[in-house]
């Protein structure tokens, strides 16, 4: 089968960037050409506000050169303007409800406009994936017929080494931009006890803020780092932070699951869908809980231990051997 893949990003640790390597790993593992169009091959302008419009234009003219396809698979409403273009059947794939990610970034005069080419964008697909099942329902209510396919990861493939640093270490990774709840992370970490160490892992437009943050003792800022340096920092950390306003299904929570590390996170989106609450990970109503459930996860060894070890055997259905064949049944049934 030959498959193109269209996604804004195919590098770096942002969730997006992550299943577009993964699912092309796994494709190629079972025997099919896979193709990408992404930011790392096609121009784009490298300014805040213009890198998704730059990689929309590019990525049509870049498709139009792209023939003789089986599937053609977008990722993400800047990617399918290209989609439309290129020939093959066509499949999108939404990692997230993409007007309000808009909204919190850009706001509502810009969300406006994105409304409406989200749906020219999905009447251009004949099939549409999304990544939660808060995104299928609200997609339903706008009269699509989407798929439901969470994010994956490959659990064997995971970095198996471990990088404890502090005595008791917790960590983020993820996206430093304020959807993810960073700032707000930020305010808390300022009434760490002192003996808590937080690791920020990753990039972002809130950069700056985190690394004026990290001059607190125990604020650490490690910059972006590759999943081969992430996954040894997240496996030595006792707890992964995972603070975000909106979320689809994160890959750093089900990277901590399979390192045996305890999830905290707020209780939204695709959270609720992945951790069950004192029984996978911890959830959160509010961030000003934080403090209080990193107390009460260092005073009870046992329930760490329960939560690590239900969470470790809830991972295993999002591995791609499983994920994929989800992708592959979509695909084999267009042809």
């Amino acid at each position: 089968m030959r498959i193109l893949i269209i996604s804004p990003t195919q590098s770096g640790i942002g969730g997006i960037a992550q299943h577009v390597q993964g699912l092309k790993n796994f494709l190629k593992k079972n025997s099919h050409h896979v193709e990408i169009i992404s930011s790392d091959n096609t121009f784009i302008i490298p300014i805040k506000g213009l890198k998704n419009p730059s990689f929309m234009v590019s990525s049509y003219f870049k498709s139009k050169f792209k023939k003789n396809q089986d599937i053609v698979h977008a990722h993400n409403i800047p990617s399918a303007k290209a989609m439309k273009n290129a020939k093959g059947k066509k499949i999108l794939t939404l990692h997230g409800i993409f007007s309000e990610q808009i909204d919190m970034l850009h706001g509502k005069t810009i969300s406006k406009i994105s409304k409406n080419h989200e749906k020219n964008a999905l009447n251009w697909a004949d099939l549409i994936t999304v990544v939660s099942k808060e995104a299928q329902q609200y997609y339903e209510k706008l009269g699509f017929n989407p798929f439901h396919i969470p994010n994956a990861i490959d659990i064997d493939t995971l970095e198996k080494s471990e990088n404890k640093i502090y005595d008791k270490q917790i960590i983020y990774v993820g996206r430093l931009s304020k959807e993810k709840g960073i700032l707000e992370l930020l305010l808390i970490a300022k009434k760490l006890p002192k003996n808590i160490n937080l690791i920020i892992v990753g990039n972002g437009p809130e950069e700056e803020n985190v690394k004026i943050a990290s001059r607190q003792e125990n604020i650490h800022y490690f910059g972006y780092l590759p999943s081969e340096q992430t996954i040894p920092l997240i496996r030595g950390s006792e707890i992964l932070i995972q603070p975000s306003l909106i979320e689809g299904i994160s890959t750093s929570i089900l990277e901590a699951m399979a390192c045996k590390t305890v999830v905290v996170a707020t209780k939204i989106g695709g959270n609720k869908e992945i951790l069950s609450d004192h029984n996978t990970g911890i959830l959160i109503q509010n961030h000003s809980e934080i403090l209080d459930t990193l107390n009460e996860l260092y005073s009870n060894s046992q329930l760490r231990k329960l939560l690590i070890e239900n969470a470790f055997t809830e991972v295993q259905k999002y591995d791609w051997k499983n994920i994929g064949k989800q992708y592959l049944e979509l695909y084999n049934s267009f042809l």
